[in-house]
């Protein structure tokens, strides 16, 4: 089967890998899933309702969730039937950036999961003009319940569904989606059918897990991401079963109930779940300790897919047996693939849980490009600790000449949706401009060094890469959050938000009580010295005018809602100069 429309995958999973647990959401502490059937049948009885409702080709639906559910693949699958678009929003913007998106893409309907993502639309609502009706998945007194229009569309005409689905191909626009950015109004990437099915055929080649193998896979990052999206419609073309975890406090119990062979996540996540591992050893007395650091110790020195000495392999056995096995245990115990993105992976992660017997695999691209760009593959010739991996299938890539890269294939988005101009500028030809640094080498590795928007001159003209300097700076157990500044200033400083909790807990072995005092905690001098420690021991991989010079610790948590972080866990750097400026005027002042 020639795949060109992205519910094709569906068809495929149906026709070839049914599944008696396609999508399984958790319900009242239960988890609830449906079969490929149920998935293919209430996903054609939204496409009917949706066209009772007078929904026509290239009209927008919004869709908005809180946490992942099956309830919105249901609703995707039933747009993209029937040729009309879907535009996925965070459930973390504000009601202002709802108005804007909603007005900009003239959405008709608009499907929310629950109450707090629905009390930000309410208020809006009416400066929407486009906007008919909101539908909600969890019943909600004077609302609209999305099991309505599977009510409205029970008995669907397949044949009526099926002459619509022939007109929608491979250009067809299939959604489109706002990036937040780090600033400014968000854009709206546009992208169709042939964009995502490219990527989704290519990018399964690299998955290293075989189809129709009974594979269960724990999703939990946010859908509207294109990432997870992405990932979503290869489970889906694989016959994965796919487990919507309930939230990201508790992945740690779904990942024991479900036992996923496979995950999506960003860098972030991973080194938490390394930090609260390392923890439980640091709990340990004794030989049981010393072994438990020996173990982490072999396994940062583990080269996955690389030959190693006999002695070595022994020594990993006993390490994996006694220590490292546990550790893939409390994860679920089938974990074998985790694929990374959005942002660079520290290379110890990478060792360490490959070490465990469960395989990071970094990959690299933006929403523009669908998004994958470079994957490594779990191989000898295709994996590579510090690149981002080797291009995908039936995409190019090439570095300019000031080293930023650029890439084209049928990967890259129609534009930016009401903006040409802007269209215009990210593109030579047929080629993306990606905003970001890179080098490849001889063997077809692609490296990221920085985002070329982010690079900045000191007032010497040194040029600084702030991403270089915050991915090693963040391996520190004391550092959770970075930010590099020093544009135009004599040198490159750092604000840090603390790990409080190891902080914390540092503070208390040394007979310190601050009593969960984030202000207090931050001015102890105790912590203080030791950070300057911790910035002297990183600041000796870089040269002399890239060292981190001065720094300051904030008394506040980074979060998306307080907007110091993109959805994706990113810094938005101008953001936190901005809330933090008395910190930067003592700095620089």
């Amino acid at each position: 089967m020639e795949f060109s429309k992205i519910f094709q995958f569906l068809e495929h999973q149906v026709n070839n890998g049914p599944l008696d647990k396609s999508l399984s959401s958790k319900s009242n502490s239960k988890w609830v899933s449906i079969s490929s059937k149920e998935f293919f049948d209430k996903s054609h009885k939204i496409s009917q309702a949706l066209l009772k409702l007078g929904i026509k080709p290239d009209d927008k639906i919004a869709l908005i969730s809180s946490t992942n559910r099956f309830e919105w693949s249901i609703i995707d699958m039933g747009i993209l039937q029937i040729g009309a678009i879907n535009v996925p929003l965070y459930p973390t913007i504000t009601s202002k950036d709802y108005e804007y998106i909603l007005n900009h893409s003239e959405c008709k309907y608009c499907f929310v999961s629950d109450t707090e993502v629905l009390n930000k639309i309410n208020p809006i609502k009416s400066k929407v003009k486009s906007l008919k009706e909101i539908f909600s998945f969890d019943q909600i007194k004077n609302c609209k319940n999305w099991k309505e229009l599977l009510d409205l569309g029970e008995n669907y005409d397949l044949d009526e569904i099926n002459i619509i689905k022939n007109k929608v191909n491979s250009e067809s626009l299939a959604t489109i989606i706002y990036t937040s950015g780090t600033t400014g109004i968000p854009k709206g990437v546009m992208l169709s059918h042939g964009n995502l099915v490219s990527n989704v055929i290519s990018a399964s080649k690299r998955l290293g897990l075989q189809p129709n193998k009974g594979h269960r896979a724990l999703s939990f990052l946010p859908l509207c991401h294109i990432y997870e999206r992405t990932q979503l419609y290869g489970y889906i073309f694989n016959s994965f079963e796919v487990y919507f975890a309930e939230s990201l406090e508790t992945i740690g119990d779904n990942l024991k109930e479900v036992k996923p062979h496979v995950i999506t996540a960003v860098p972030r996540l991973l080194e938490k779940v390394f930090d609260k591992f390392y923890e439980k050893g640091d709990e340990l007395k004794g030989l049981k300790k010393n072994l438990f650091y020996w173990a982490i110790k072999i396994g940062l020195n583990y080269t996955p897919f690389k030959s190693q000495s006999f002695l070595y392999q022994i020594k990993l056995k006993i390490a994996y047996k006694l220590i490292l096995s546990k550790w893939k245990d409390a994860l679920g115990g089938n974990l074998v693939h985790i694929q990374s993105g959005s942002a660079a992976l520290q290379p110890r992660l990478i060792k360490v849980f490959s070490a465990a017997k469960m395989t990071i695999v970094e990959g690299y691209g933006l929403t523009e490009t669908s998004p994958a760009i470079t994957i490594n593959e779990k191989s000898i010739e295709g994996f590579k600790i510090g690149s981002v991996g080797k291009v995908i299938d039936g995409v190019k890539v090439k570095i300019a000449s000031d080293g930023e890269i650029l890439c084209k294939g049928p990967n890259i988005m129609l534009g930016y949706f009401k903006n040409k101009e802007l269209t215009k500028q990210c593109m030579t030809g047929e080629y993306f401009h990606t905003g970001d640094i890179g080098e490849i080498d001889n063997n077809g590795f692609l490296t990221i060094t920085d985002r070329k928007k982010e690079m900045f001159k000191t007032s010497g003209g040194k040029y600084i890469a702030p991403q270089v300097l915050e991915s090693l700076i963040k391996q520190s157990s004391f550092v959770e959050q970075i930010a590099v500044i020093g544009e135009n200033q004599k040198m490159p400083s750092a604000i840090i938000q603390p790990n409080f909790e190891f902080c914390l807990q540092w503070l208390k072995e040394k007979g310190i009580s601050c009593e969960n005092n984030l202000e207090k905690i931050c001015k102890q001098e105790e912590l203080l010295n030791q950070f300057e420690e911790e910035i002297d021991f990183y600041n000796k991989s870089f040269a002399q005018w890239e060292k981190i010079k001065k720094f300051k610790l904030t008394p506040e948590v980074w979060s998306i809602e307080k907007e110091h972080l993109t959805p994706t866990m990113k810094v938005k750097r101008k953001v936190i100069k901005e809330k933090f400026k008395e910190l930067v005027n003592e700095i620089y002042n």
